[in-house]
């Protein structure tokens, strides 16, 4: 996947949902000669992320827009405190102004989560991964604030590994068939796919460990308590990476990690974070040119 190609793909989909046919207030005040300057201004404590998808945004509204950062992604922020600065004509600034802080706000909300998460694994090997409970046609962006927050990504979507999950094992007949079959697949179709393998019980880890040498890579242990995770890395060992996955919050982290496994995964990094409040107070630059009349 090519992030900027995807990136910019985002941002005009985004711009064409919001504009429409002009944005009209604009349009019926404010010269299009009118130039500006714009300060984001923090209003709440965390982690902040998407200044350089607010600098991508501006640029792809105005080429020659000056974006000033005082801070970068992934850095802490205190309410009160300003992220950037902007200078572009007014126009730009009100066209863009909405797409970003909606950008902003969601994003430094999931890296803010995400950065709790990943505190709590500080000591311990396992790393934490993200997941697909993402809102459609904005995954690039909180995958990203995930690892702004310290987290690592998963799979991005459907094509880039298997996942062998529990409606996959009960349609193909058995975690063996399964297997079998998407390892034929991988070999003849498309040989740079990794293979990882929903388990439900110790049984299934048993019966991935008696097929997957050398097809599957990963095994992840599904609605797990810890002592059973700790139970499914013995027996594992070195054969295979280890993925905990489902029930895992901030109260429980610390048990599972303990426990040896090399991931946790985690849907409520983004399913459940909570935007940050941001604000994006305008002036105009009279000095630069332009009026406010139309």
């Amino acid at each position: 996947m090519n992030f900027k190609k995807v990136l910019q793909h985002l941002i005009e989909e985004a711009l064409k949902e919001d504009l429409g046919d002009g944005d009209h207030s604009t349009l019926a005040c404010i010269s299009p000669e009118a130039m500006g300057k714009a300060v984001l201004k923090i209003k709440q404590d965390g982690i902040l992320a998407g200044m350089m998808v607010a600098e991508k945004i501006f640029h792809y509204g105005e080429p020659s827009a000056v974006f000033i950062p005082f801070k970068k992604d992934g850095d802490e922020m205190k309410s009160g405190e300003k992220a950037f600065e902007l200078e572009a004509r007014v126009h730009t600034i009100l066209k863009c102004e909405r797409l970003v802080l909606n950008c902003m706000q969601r994003m430094s909300g999931i890296a803010t989560l995400t950065k709790q998460y990943a505190d709590k694994l500080k000591g311990f090997k396992t790393k934490l991964l993200d997941t697909r409970k993402t809102t459609p046609n904005f995954r690039l962006l909180e995958k990203e604030a995930v690892r702004i927050g310290g987290g690592y990504n998963h799979r991005f979507g459907l094509f880039d590994m298997i996942m062998l999950k529990d409606n996959h094992i009960d349609y193909c007949g058995g975690i063996e068939k399964a297997i079998l079959k998407a390892d034929k697949y991988v070999r003849t179709a498309k040989p740079v796919l990794k293979i990882e393998v929903e388990t439900r019980s110790i049984e299934d880890v048993k019966k991935v460990i008696a097929v997957g040498k050398g097809k599957v890579f990963r095994i992840m242990l599904d609605n797990f308590k810890p002592e059973q995770i700790k139970e499914a890395v013995d027996l594992i060992g070195d054969n295979f990476e280890t993925e905990a996955s489902g029930g895992i919050n901030l109260d429980n982290i610390e048990d599972y990690a303990k426990t040896g496994v090399d991931y946790v995964s985690v849907g409520a990094l983004i399913h459940q974070a909570r935007s940050l409040d941001m604000s994006l107070k305008a002036s105009l630059n009279p000095s630069a040119g332009g009026t406010l009349e139309p």
